[in-house]
């Protein structure tokens, strides 16, 4: 009688990079004890299929400083129906608070209580005061400035414009600002987009955000229920972040994935995605890049 694999080990190539070959592979599923291996994307991505969670260490070991990912998932129901996503350094390159800030030429200052805030080392809502209050009196035109400069990261495209082609529901969900992820949203072909509303009085800044701050028990409140709404069970939920305000989210969906996250997500989330495109949590759900929109 075959014996059944109950899960799945993941292997995603930084493709800019190195390539994900045979000889790769095959060294990977003898350091787990793993059985057939399925090409996903030629050089980029592959599934070696296990009969027990296989050994993120060995396979690690086995990679030997590679840029290629290893992200292990149960066999079963890999497809999800709702994507959740941050938006900052995440679907996007950088932290978009942060550049607004290099207009004020307070960078620096406000950058360092961002690093706080995503290893958790400060409350996410009293930081994002601060560091909005550090920026009152700023014209609006720094907004679009700062717009120009964003830039979605590599496979967000593909990311959303597949899910959405095989059903799934995708929602942005940041504790950035309206302004951007509307704009990301639309750019990136999310369903829906929620942030933090920033306050101005026609010409500049306020210094205040709108309450009540969108933080991360707002994300986790939004993942529970968007999933609801669809009636879904959580098993069937995906969602993706790098920083603090991500772990609850990412713990309670199906399949949380820590995108380049942060040391406090490194040590909480098991599937991490540290050097692959985010066309990493499609291959990770089992898609073959057939199956992948370009959108």
């Amino acid at each position: 009688m075959p014996v059944a694999h109950t899960h799945v080990l993941t292997l995603v190539a930084d493709r800019t990079a190195t390539v994900l070959d045979d000889a790769v592979i095959a060294d990977v599923r003898d350091a787990v004890g793993g059985g057939r291996a399925v090409l996903l994307a030629p050089g980029e991505a592959a599934d070696i299929h296990c009969t027990a969670p296989p050994d993120l260490a060995a396979a690690s070991a086995a990679l030997a400083h590679r840029p290629i990912d290893a992200l292990a998932v149960p066999a079963a129901n890999r497809r999800k129906a709702l994507l959740v996503a941050d938006m900052d350094s995440t679907i996007v390159t950088g932290e978009t608070l942060d550049d607004l800030a290099d207009k004020a030429g307070l960078k620096a200052e406000i950058a360092a209580i961002t690093r706080r805030s995503m290893n958790g080392e400060i409350d996410f809502a009293e930081a994002l005061r601060q560091r909005v209050a550090m920026l009152r009196g700023l014209k609006l035109a720094a907004l679009e400035e700062t717009w120009r400069e964003t830039r979605l990261m590599p496979g967000a495209r593909e990311l959303v414009a597949t899910m959405r082609a095989h059903g799934a529901l995708t929602a942005l969900v940041s504790g950035g600002f309206t302004y951007f992820t509307g704009r990301v949203a639309s750019l990136a072909g999310f369903d829906l987009h929620r942030a933090n509303a920033l306050l101005d009085d026609g010409e500049a800044l306020t210094g205040q955000v709108a309450e009540p701050i969108l933080d991360r028990n707002a994300k986790l409140a939004t993942l529970r229920e968007l999933a609801d709404a669809r009636g879904l069970d959580l098993a069937a939920t995906m969602a993706v972040g790098d920083g603090a305000n991500d772990l609850d989210m990412l713990r309670v969906a199906g399949l949380g994935v820590a995108y380049r996250p942060k040391p406090i997500l490194e040590q909480a989330i098991a599937v991490c995605v540290r050097h692959a495109s985010l066309r990493a949590l499609l291959f990770v759900q089992g898609y073959h890049q057939h199956a992948i929109r370009e959108a």
